[in-house]
């Protein structure tokens, strides 16, 4: 009977340190858990729309929380995802952060094994995903380097469709990139005093003699404003306001808007009608086979028209006839009609006597003679040393 005792709390004794080796086995395998993970701004990596600081530092931190995740699904659905906020955080335009949204997707899963898989788009829908990012990449103006190619290839093989929309994007872009005639700085000026003088630079340059000038209306006593305008006029301009007829009214048009980039800027133009066109008594139809000639043969035909064409400069369209282009601090009337007491000093006395009208075009305002401004303006400040333009 002790034996059959001494067995049973044999056992007893043996199954019990058994318990707490298991025990202290699997409290020491739980010791990881308890780590912490390093802390970051972002307060969602699901949801763009929850982080309260958006810039460049909290939009890699969620990238980066997303590659921390040891069994992350969804790439395509969060790379789709970070690209509708790449404007909100202001990232649209770094090369860095489209670099992280291609490291988002592991390196060797997608690769193909054979041609077939390669020609037959393996895995399209991520391979579209990211042929969608080069695309954005493409719309802002962001070249691509060489570390780029690398991630693709390391992501989809060197025949990926991804690669290949790489190749086509490193040919055209350098070659577009500084191509205008007109550099403008990326990112464009904020100030309109900056974008004005590049807009009228770049409206002006359409003739090589066109001058840009910049004047101060607190330097006029006629202005009712303080503010700068910028002007650009050629003395080809100034020849046709100097031979304008008195009878025939000269327009303000605008306010006409031109995109430098991202910014935008309001300019208005000084136009009139254009001169009646000097037409032949007899007009041949060049596309009339009818009566073919060959002029190493035949004589040639003598002209029936003894009229002289004047050759017309650049500034006389078909629509109409540019005087000048100005843009002005304010965009307002009482700007406009400074810009014209300006040009009247500058060369151009003429304008005193020809009668000059806003049109209806304007978004400022109706047809309105600069005459009745004046009036108008005489009226407010009671002041008689105005001279009105009639």
């Amino acid at each position: 009977m002790n034996n059959v005792l001494r067995t049973c709390r044999g056992f007893v004794l043996l199954f019990n340190r058994q318990c707490v080796k298991s025990v202290q086995r699997g409290f020491h395998s739980t010791e990881p858990c308890f780590d912490k993970r390093p802390k970051v701004d972002v307060v969602s990596v699901d949801s763009f729309n929850n982080v309260q600081n958006k810039n460049k530092k909290t939009y890699l931190d969620m990238l980066r929380v997303y590659q921390m995740e040891k069994y992350r699904s969804g790439h395509v659905e969060f790379i789709n995802t970070a690209l509708k906020h790449l404007d909100e955080f202001g990232v649209n335009e770094d090369l860095e952060t489209y670099k992280k949204l291609i490291q988002v997707l592991p390196a060797g899963k997608f690769v193909p094994q054979n041609y077939i898989q390669s020609e037959f788009m393996h895995y399209p829908k991520h391979q579209q995903c990211i042929i969608d990012l080069l695309q954005k990449m493409e719309d802002n103006g962001v070249i691509p380097d060489w570390e780029v190619e690398d991630l693709l290839v390391k992501r989809f093989g060197p025949r990926g469709f991804p690669v290949r929309r790489y190749w086509r994007m490193m040919y055209w872009m350098p070659k577009f990139n500084n191509l205008s005639p007109w550099p403008i700085p990326k990112p464009a000026p904020n100030d309109p005093y900056e974008l004005a003088l590049l807009a009228i630079k770049r409206i002006s340059s359409i003739d090589i003699e066109s001058e840009v000038k910049v004047y101060k209306t607190n330097q006029l006593e006629e202005s009712l404003e303080d503010t700068w305008i910028v002007s650009g006029q050629s003395p080809d301009q100034k020849k046709i306001i100097a031979n304008h007829p008195d009878n025939i009214p000269i327009y303000i048009e605008g306010g006409f808007r031109i995109w430098l980039r991202k910014q935008s800027i309001i300019y208005f133009i000084l136009r009139t009608e254009p001169p009646p066109a000097i037409e032949n008594e007899e007009q041949e139809d060049e596309d009339d086979i009818s009566n073919f000639r060959v002029p190493f043969l035949d004589k040639p035909i003598p002209k029936k028209s003894d009229k002289i064409s004047i050759k017309k400069t650049v500034h006389e369209q078909e629509d109409g006839t540019i005087l000048a282009v100005a843009a002005t601090g304010t965009s307002s009337k009482n700007s406009l009609l400074s810009w014209i007491r300006f040009l009247e000093k500058d060369g151009n006395p003429r304008l005193t006597h020809i009668p000059i009208l806003f049109t209806s075009k304007s978004p400022l305002g109706n047809v309105e003679p600069l005459s009745e401004l004046d009036e108008s303006k005489k009226e407010v400040e009671q002041s008689k040393q105005k001279v009105p333009i009639e």
